[in-house]
């Protein structure tokens, strides 16, 4: 079932004042600074929509209140969630991007030796359930796949968009971006 621009709002205004797993910012938060961080750097239009909706499946996933307090046990794959929700609605350029961004930090850390450093302890954590660091032949796999260097730029942001308090455009200015980008129906 394919969510509505209208639902994708709804979820951000009542699951996106949650906390952002352990940072200092809530879901909402998080997803603003990213398209705004995207915006700054004059990526696409599919690739700011992509920044915004790409930890949308933490909100699809979540069945129950997690303890934010707790590191959590597994990974919730919220980077393939998503997608049938929004595949009716966007084209690859704005979907590739939200399913790589999980391996991009793989990726990196595999590619740039001083990224390990640059994460946060959460993030650290959350690298280690996704399977870890990639060894070079998954590197080279990874980054040949359309819509990489997309998700490796994605990650960068995702990575950036965790201050707390940072001024972004309000969510309506970033949906008013994604109705740009639906595919037309017919």
């Amino acid at each position: 079932m394919a969510l509505t621009l209208e639902q994708i709002q709804v979820l951000f205004l009542t699951r996106g004042s949650n906390q952002y797993g352990r940072e200092a910012v809530s879901q909402l938060d998080h997803a603003l600074q990213c398209a705004h961080l995207a915006e700054q750097a004059g990526e696409t239009p599919e690739t700011i929509g992509a920044a915004l909706l790409h930890d949308l499946g933490h909100f699809l996933g979540e069945q129950e209140e997690m303890d934010r307090t707790q590191p959590p046990a597994k990974d919730d794959l919220h980077q393939y969630i998503a997608l049938p929700f929004l595949r009716p609605l966007f084209d690859d350029a704005v979907l590739e991007p939200i399913r790589l961004h999980v391996d991009a930090k793989r990726y990196l850390c595999a590619t740039e030796q001083t990224y390990w450093d640059t994460l946060s302890p959460a993030s650290k954590h959350s690298l280690e359930l996704q399977g870890g660091v990639f060894n070079e032949e998954q590197a080279a796999a990874f980054i040949a796949q359309p819509f990489a260097p997309e998700g490796v730029r994605l990650r960068r942001y995702d990575d950036l968009a965790k201050v707390q308090g940072r001024e972004t455009p309000p969510l309506a200015y970033f949906i008013a971006g994604l109705e740009k980008l639906q595919r037309v129906s017919n």
